[in-house]
């Protein structure tokens, strides 16, 4: 029996959505295992399940119960040699092993999660074009972006934009459009020394141009729907999901939020008539969806973004809400969103990637 992996991968049927986002962040295999108080099976909960749940204005707050799915796949104790087949079979990342009584005793996990995941699936994007918006100064990050632009300041060994450039070309992308201004000679020339696999065009602003002023500037005319991201964050998610979900709900625009919790450090204490105290609730924790800097945009919407203008991809989306189009959200898990805007989480986006080696500049 392997308590370690059985507690990771599991929850009790009353857990909050929001805990079981963080446990599914933790375990890194977008799966928990459902169960009761004597740890009998009830059923399966994913970051998908959690993500429809939200979609269909379900709380964070309500129990996993809510949104789980309640026919889990398993294999029993005696058949564990079965359970890579069924993981490969079914495509799924865990199976939990358990008796007869259905208890669960253990849980089997993919090995190489990510990249199995993506080599054994459908997730080809080829041919679907991607922005990357890295023409900004990077203040927040100043001195360090006084001798760097902020699209090659390293995480890890790897520049941060090359990071992002991965996780698309994971997924068959191999033609980006860097928006660049500030130190764009470095980025230009990095990029020739590394001679990647994919092509990147080069889209120069003369003047900053915002987050989406830029855009207007590629001379190509897409014809279908195109990833517009910035250079300072990745987003770990299913991009093949997305980009699905976006098409398929008819969106115009839709922006990617992550689940951002907040924790009060005190007693929140609510009272009534003449200040009578009614309910002290302990260090509460808040819980907001947050506009991660990442979406997917219709076409036809460059039309919409002026020229030779300062003008920022929340100015489009409220043209879009003026004009009547639709805007969809598609929401993510807190530790799926690592912002480098900052110091603090540069060291917490190294924590998750699991880069061991420290920049001297970080310390």
């Amino acid at each position: 029996m392997n308590k370690k992996n059985i507690h990771k991968y599991t929850c009790l049927f009353s857990t909050k959505i929001v805990d079981a986002l963080q446990l599914i962040d933790e375990n890194s295999s977008g799966t928990l295992f459902v169960v009761d108080n004597d740890f009998k099976l009830l059923g399966c909960i994913t970051d998908g399940d959690i993500r429809r749940w939200i979609l269909k204005n379900g709380s964070v707050h309500d129990e996993v119960c809510c949104a789980m799915s309640k026919n889990p796949d398993y294999v029993l104790t005696n058949q564990l040699f079965l359970s890579e087949e069924i993981i490969n079979k079914k495509q799924i990342n865990a199976v939990p092993v358990v008796n007869s009584n259905l208890v669960v005793e253990d849980v089997v996990v993919r090995k190489n999660l990510v990249s199995d995941y993506i080599k054994k699936t459908d997730k080809n994007l080829n041919g679907v074009p991607v922005v990357i918006m890295a023409g900004g100064k990077g203040t927040r990050l100043y001195p360090y972006t006084k001798i760097l632009p902020k699209p090659l300041i390293p995480i890890g060994e790897t520049p941060i934009v090359e990071r992002i450039i991965e996780c698309f070309n994971n997924y068959g992308i191999d033609r980006f459009y860097l928006t660049v201004n500030y130190k764009k000679s470095m980025i230009k020339s990095y990029f020739n020394d590394l001679n990647p696999n994919y092509s990147i065009d080069y889209v120069e602003e003369g003047e900053p141009l915002g987050t989406a002023g830029s855009i207007k500037l590629i001379p190509c005319k897409f014809d279908k729907p195109i990833f517009v991201i910035n250079c300072d964050v990745l987003i770990r998610t299913d991009y093949k999901d997305l980009y699905e979900f976006h098409k398929k709900s008819d969106y115009a625009l839709t922006m990617v939020t992550a689940l951002k919790n907040i924790q009060v450090p005190y007693g929140v204490v609510r009272s009534g008539f003449e200040g009578e105290l009614l309910t002290i609730d302990e260090k509460p924790k808040l819980s907001y969806f947050i506009n991660t800097g990442m979406y997917v945009i219709n076409p036809d919407l460059i039309e919409l973004i002026p020229a030779d203008k300062i003008f920022h991809m929340t100015d489009l989306v409220d043209v879009c809400l003026k004009k009547g189009y639709r805007i969809g959200t598609y929401p993510i898990s807190e530790d799926s969103f690592l912002d480098m805007g900052e110091f603090s989480e540069m060291k917490r986006m190294e924590e998750k990637l699991n880069i061991e080696e420290n920049s001297r500049w970080l310390t």
